[in-house]
């Protein structure tokens, strides 16, 4: 493969659009550029993660891997009609999500974002993918309605990674003796009062 990125700044864009995988230029402003940058936010937050953790961290391997299909999910929206993900890569995130889940205790409450940085930013990929979820899904909805069609794998792909990602938070803040923060309502009765 030839050097692709030879030039980085190639004013092309100047004008409020860019190019395609294709070939074809769109607006900067469009679902389907907006889906992308999302999807790159993600990857990034996932290398803020990654970055915290140590480098002989278990959890490495998963991260690499998540950011490789991330960048296949890229090249999926880049060019529209290629499809890059497939079902092995959400049966392995899925089976890796499980995995993680099955040695936490239940959860009884809901748990506010944070416990240690670590899990904090956990919780920023689950977010983060929450909204390019949305943003693929809207992105559907409109390729729909043009007659084309956005991989299904891609908005099951994001679903379960903000899933897996909430599970990895737990894991990680329970880590070294460390605690969950659960969340305690003002409105909330205790039960002497109730």
């Amino acid at each position: 493969m030839g050097n692709r990125l030879s030039k980085i700044s190639t004013k092309t864009g100047d004008k409020g659009e860019t190019g395609l995988g294709d070939g074809s230029r769109i607006s900067k402003t469009s679902t389907r550029i907006h889906v992308i940058g999302e999807v790159d936010e993600v990857n990034s937050w996932v290398g803020v993660l990654a970055a915290e953790l140590d480098s002989d961290d278990h959890h490495q391997m998963i991260l690499s891997q998540i950011q490789h299909d991330l960048f296949d999910l890229g090249g999926e929206l880049c060019v529209p009609g290629y499809k890059a993900l497939a079902p092995s890569m959400l049966e392995e995130l899925e089976n890796t999500l499980v995995n993680i889940n099955e040695a936490l205790p239940p959860l009884k409450d809901f748990i506010l974002p944070g416990g240690s940085k670590a899990a904090s930013y956990c919780h920023m990929v689950r977010t983060v993918s929450r909204r390019a979820e949305r943003s693929i899904v809207a992105l559907a909805n409109e390729e729909a309605e043009a007659g084309n069609e956005i991989n299904p794998l891609a908005v099951q792909y994001l679903n379960r990674l903000s899933d897996f990602f909430f599970v990895l938070a737990r894991d990680i803040a329970r880590k070294n003796d460390g605690q969950e923060i659960l969340w305690k309502s003002r409105h909330t009765k205790s039960k002497k009062d109730a």
